[in-house]
């Protein structure tokens, strides 16, 4: 058997499984909230946003228009960029106490669609937010209760929590990012309105666009669920693996990130950048909700987890931060030399999608990096983890982060071992 190989299956895995919230897109989606939510009888809806979004208007625009519909709307806009277990405890106990609330409606990026989805788990169901966050970190308990309907609204193109199951945030004592994964998380609604996103800073479009990109290119690359040991129904989970369905959204991601990722960095205005950007966040959304995500994933939480004084172009000031995609981002070309050999074709035909007619005399294991390479210097995106503070004493400490996210290693297409993260890690403290 080869190093890079997993053993076959005693019995294979032969069903694959797929969900998705209900979507609406366009421009001008978002005036219809009041209509969509009426239809699921609801009379008190908490609409959850952070700051910088409220400060746009649009959540209290989406607020004010539930009133005709004789909806009772809140607006909360204490949500952290990049959530914390501090920041999440403080929105549930503001919900809490403020509630019973019949319905929510997440306007903002992943940080607010996420602090609103723990918001929703944690005023229908009992308990407290480490009882559900993913082991080893937390105690990974399951809702017992069904949660309320929750309307997911980015304005931002990137995340893809809008499609998923998950959310994401960094436990602050143990300087880990983790999560919260369960299949009654997933949006009821997503609303995907590209106008949102106009205002949208070129930092956020370029950290934000490498989450898209690298959504996509983990659940093209994923394990196949077919080399998975075949489970008992209950025991089938979200993330089950690349299978042919994942792979239709993950590869229509691309090829519209190709054509339109460069150009929404550096021309925000440019409205069919924009709604092809809003694009394939959604389709990628509902590609990697399903297939799964791997190893660059796996090390961004260690990497967001532990920064110390890096401060992104176009994010909040104060607080020392890397945004999530960008964390993903900068060990991706690694990443993806050391998983080619699972399936080099898949490996090269993504290079293809991303950069047509790229270079290809090279040798074929370097082309995908490469690719993303070129791609992450023309957006502005550091020059590796050693340019966002870290060196090669912080690669211990990272891996043991790495190494706690083994629901999203277990979908890395090849075994990963502690020696395999930390030789990624030192690849990745300068890309180019």
């Amino acid at each position: 058997m080869s190093a890079t190989a997993f053993p076959p299956p005693e019995r294979p895995e032969s069903v694959f499984t797929y969900g998705a919230p209900q979507l609406k897109f366009g421009a001008g989606c978002s005036d219809e909230i009041g209509v969509d939510l009426a239809a699921y009888g609801v009379h008190r809806v908490l609409v959850v946003t952070d700051a910088g979004v409220a400060a746009t208007g649009h959540p209290q625009r989406v607020a004010d228009q539930m009133a005709a519909f004789g909806i009772e709307a809140q607006v909360f806009d204490g949500v952290h960029v990049e959530p914390t277990d501090a920041s999440i405890s403080a929105a549930v106990e503001h919900a809490r106490g403020t509630g019973p609330w019949d319905a929510f409606v997440a306007v903002g990026g992943g940080s607010a669609i996420d602090t609103a989805k723990a918001v929703n788990l944690l005023t229908t169901n009992p308990g407290e937010l480490m009882d559900y966050v993913n082991v080893p970190v937390g105690q990974g308990r399951s809702p017992v209760n069904p949660l309320a309907p929750l309307v997911a609204v980015p304005t931002t193109t990137g995340t893809g929590s809008e499609s998923t199951t998950v959310c994401v945030l960094d436990v602050l004592e143990q300087q880990v990012k983790t999560g919260i994964s369960h299949p009654r998380l997933r949006p009821t609604l997503a609303v995907v309105d590209p106008r949102l996103t106009m205002s949208q800073p070129s930092g956020v479009t370029a950290a934000c666009g490498m989450d898209i990109l690298c959504h996509a290119l983990e659940s093209w690359t994923a394990r196949p669920y077919t080399s998975f040991e075949h489970k008992e129904p209950g025991g089938r989970v979200p993330y089950c693996g690349a299978n042919p369905i994942a792979d239709m959204w993950a590869e229509r991601a691309m090829r519209l990130l190709a054509g339109s990722f460069r150009t929404a960095v550096r021309h925000g205005e440019d409205e069919q950048a924009r709604e092809q950007m809003a694009l394939a966040a959604t389709f990628a959304g509902m590609g990697f909700g399903n297939a799964g995500v791997h190893l660059p994933h796996a090390n961004a939480y260690p990497v967001a987890g532990q920064v110390r004084d890096f401060h992104p172009e176009g994010y909040p000031a104060g607080h020392a931060m890397v945004p999530h995609g960008m964390a993903v981002a900068l060990t991706a070309p690694a990443s993806f030399r050391f998983t080619f050999d699972a399936d080099p074709d898949r490996h090269v035909r993504a290079a293809e999608l991303l950069a047509p007619g790229a270079d290809r005399r090279g040798d074929p294991w370097d082309l995908l990096p490469t690719v993303l390479a070129e791609l992450m210097r023309d957006i502005g995106l550091p020059n590796g983890l050693g340019e966002i503070g870290y060196g090669e004493a912080d690669v211990d400490t990272l891996v043991g982060g790495t190494m706690k996210q083994q629901r999203l290693l277990a979908i890395a297409p090849r075994p990963v071992s502690e020696d395999d993260v930390a030789a990624v890690l030192r690849d990745s403290l300068e890309i180019w």
